[in-house]
């Protein structure tokens, strides 16, 4: 026991030390856990010994993470997603297979080649996901597509775990199959093992379907949180065993019951419970293949195996370019498509194994490609960085490059900047009152979609001096800002007023922080986000607990005018005495309550009456 605790110091004191040393030099979480495990491996400190064993463990890891995966995707989102995972992702295994597996057959038999070619097609699933959300770009185009394609690969691993031991050479054949510590489904008829696999994926769908529902009701109903997140962990230890007893993926039958829940009431519940054991041990399993580098064969073999891994990444990569063009992906998302999968993955750690035991590779080849696969996923967010930090801005100057739209001679009382969420809604409305705004945005995609709709939207950077003077900022009466770059609205202020210091300005603030910063510019037309949405809704909610609807509005009404009468106020000390303003804040808000209380308890019959005279937001 005292052996399994420090062990468990040593990797999340590594991790609490390496990790936020990465990120404040901007290498991202992921490299700072395969330092940490290099710090502390048998080749640095070596403070852990028995990696494998940790490595098999924290697998779980990347389970989990594809069960939160699952549950983010609806069935029907991924019927959408179908053609991306089918064509994108089995063109990449299989033309990665081919050419890994053609290269290899130089200097092996075709039947170490297969497999070796199958293996290495696979890749990172933690770690790429990982880094696609941890920069924001998961739920991009290029990021989409990428997951696409290692959802697939996930599922090849079970094929490859049928197609492995057929590859199995007379010479090197070896009964070392181990059975599931439930039952040996080896030892069933080949019929007989695909009814099990198919009864098994439809206990799971079932399960999900139909049996968790009044499961996680009545765990819900014991209000007990410690219960539901022992029935959360328990559902994905389960459905793990079950898929490993079957001789399947555990990632794959936890991502099929994440799909399933992912319409059910307790979906988010579920991920908020998974979610800190998934980060848990997703970042021990990083520090172990880290601390798995066996550096003494790799300094045996430097040259080989430095040779094996460049040549990894480039055949993979040069796959992946073909496929994006095959497919049409952007030109400016291409390399990153490339980049973020030209590695060895996880799973082929466990693979290698399994050939290995059932005598389709020896022992030596296998040694020198975990390594090489192990070299590939640590170079993988520094591929990622090296993308971020060079490529990234050439690609973005490039597609800057692309010149504004000329803007049509008509009359311009208003410009609007900015055409996203908030921009759209408020050019509809404007257009519908009759205004015609020039409407300005710089998100070239977006424009070309609003094009579509019918909207007469100008591409260009709002910012430039010259594009302003186009869009007739020296004759409009209005400019509206509604970019979602805070930083850049800022700048655009600035322009403005030095060059236009006519033109009035309205402009739409994130949170209360940003609308100061609006303020110390002068700026008084500034409406918050969120802020109008919220009283909206607010006032829908008292009128769903059982308030008059005009009492409802009172409520939203009396809010509004107090919270504007009390922005000047707080205003002028935000930046002198942070207690101060603490203190006047907390004191507004109990005026307001007892001010809502009095207001509720006057008979105002008569008022109430004139609710509807003209601009009652004021």
């Amino acid at each position: 026991m005292e052996a399994f605790l420090l062990k468990l110091l040593i990797f999340l004191g590594a991790a609490t030390i390496a990790v936020p040393l990465a990120r404040k030099c901007k290498l991202g979480s992921v490299l700072g856990y395969l330092i940490a495990g290099i710090v502390i491996g048998p080749f640095g400190l070596s403070l852990i010994d028995n990696i494998e064993a940790i490595m098999h463990f924290t697998e779980f890891g990347v389970v989990m993470m594809l069960f939160l995966v699952g549950l983010e995707l609806k069935p029907s989102l991924l019927w959408q997603m179908r053609t991306p995972i089918l064509g994108m992702g089995g063109s990449q295994v299989l033309l990665s297979f081919i050419a890994i597996g053609v290269v290899c057959a130089f200097f092996l038999p075709w039947q170490q080649s297969a497999a070796i070619g199958m293996i290495l097609a696979l890749s990172s699933t933690a770690i790429v996901l990982s880094t696609l959300r941890e920069k924001g770009l998961m739920n991009t185009s290029p990021g989409q597509s990428i997951f696409s394609v290692l959802l697939f690969q996930d599922l090849a691993v079970i094929p490859m775990l049928a197609l492995l031991p057929l590859l199995a050479t007379a010479a090197m054949h070896t009964d070392t199959h181990h059975g599931s510590a439930l039952f040996d489904i080896a030892a069933l008829p080949a019929y007989l093992r695909l009814i099990v696999v198919l009864l098994s994926i439809g206990f799971i769908y079932v399960l999900g379907k139909y049996g968790s529902r009044p499961i996680f009701q009545a765990i819900a109903a014991a209000r007990v949180r410690e219960v539901f997140v022992a029935a959360a962990l328990a559902l994905v230890i389960g459905i793990s065993l079950l898929m490993t007893a079957v001789g399947l993926s555990p990632a794959l039958g936890t991502f099929i019951a994440g799909v399933v829940l992912a319409d059910s009431e307790y979906r988010h519940e579920l991920e908020s419970d998974i979610e800190p054991f998934k980060g848990l041990l997703l970042g021990i399993f990083f520090i172990s293949i880290g601390a798995s580098l066996n550096f003494t064969l790799i300094g045996a073999q430097l040259g080989m195996i430095g040779g094996l891994v460049a040549g990894l990444i480039v055949i993979k990569a040069v796959v992946l370019l073909v496929i994006a063009k095959i497919f049409k992906m952007p030109v400016s998302e291409r390399l990153l498509f490339s980049v973020a999968l030209a590695q060895g993955g996880e799973f082929a750690f466990v693979l290698f194994q399994f050939a290995r035991g059932n005598g389709v590779l020896p022992q030596t080849v296998t040694e020198t490609l975990i390594s090489v696969v192990a070299i590939s996923m640590f170079l993988a967010p520094l591929l990622f960085l090296l993308y971020e930090r060079i490529f990234a801005p050439k690609r973005q100057k490039t597609a800057a490059a692309r010149a504004p739209d000329a803007i049509e001679a008509e009359e311009r009382p208003v410009i609007l900047a900015g055409f996203g969420r908030l921009g759209t809604d408020l050019g509809r409305m404007l257009m519908s009152a009759g205004i015609r705004p020039v409407i300005l945005d710089h998100n070239e995609a977006n424009v070309d979609v609003l094009r579509r709709f019918g909207f007469k939207v100008y591409y260009g950077d709002v910012t430039r001096l010259d594009l302003l003077e186009s869009a007739g900022a020296g004759e409009a009466e209005l400019i509206i800002i509604t970019l979602g770059d805070h930083d850049k609205s800022i700048e655009l202020v600035k322009l403005l007023q030095k060059h236009y210091p006519n033109i009035k300005i309205a402009v739409n603030a994130v949170d209360r922080a940003a609308a100061f910063e609006f303020m110390d510019l002068g700026i008084t037309t500034i409406r918050r986000e969120t802020f109008g949405t919220a009283l909206t809704l607010g006032q829908d909610a008292l009128q769903l607990l059982g308030f008059d609807p005009y009492a409802a509005y009172k409520v939203r009404r009396l809010f509004r005018k107090k919270d504007k009468e009390t922005m000047p106020e707080l205003y002028r000390i935000h930046r002198q005495d942070e207690d101060k303003y603490v203190t006047m804040y907390q004191q507004h808000n109990a005026n307001l309550a007892d001010l809502m209380t009095k207001d509720r308890e006057i008979d105002m019959t008569e008022l109430d009456q004139a609710w509807t005279a003209a601009n009652p937001e004021t």
